[in-house]
């Protein structure tokens, strides 16, 4: 098993704006970050929906595997809505993650806000 926690990793990260992206492959990160025990991933036409009407879709990939995802519904102007910020838990604390949300802002207008919910769950 890869780690990557240590700060000299070195990462050649490659990000993709709105690439072709399989429902599989989608789900596959969500559950690779965690976050898709807060997601339908049992629902393939549930996340097949999501991914198609995303107005953004911005992805990280580490040697042809996706690594990171940002995903956003958007109206350009006044705000954009993250719903999915999944990045790889082998890959986190590398950036990632402010890199794919710094690619969603570069594709709105000067004056619109990103909204990104952050839920912290109970830990024992």
């Amino acid at each position: 098993v890869m780690k990557l926690r240590n700060k000299e990793a070195k990462l050649n990260i490659k990000y993709k704006l709105n690439p072709k992206f399989t429902t599989d492959e989608f789900i596959d990160i969500l559950n690779r970050s965690t976050l898709g025990k807060r997601r339908p991933i049992d629902d393939k036409e549930c996340i097949d929906g999501m991914l198609k009407n995303a107005d953004i879709i911005v992805v990280a990939i580490d040697n042809k595997k996706i690594v990171g995802v940002a995903r956003s519904v958007t109206d350009y102007n006044y705000c954009c809505y993250l719903s999915d910020l999944a990045v790889d838990q082998k890959y986190q604390k590398h950036g990632i993650g402010k890199k794919l949300i710094n690619i969603t802002q570069e594709q709105l207008n000067k004056k619109c806000k990103i909204i990104l919910l952050k839920l912290d769950y109970l830990k024992s």
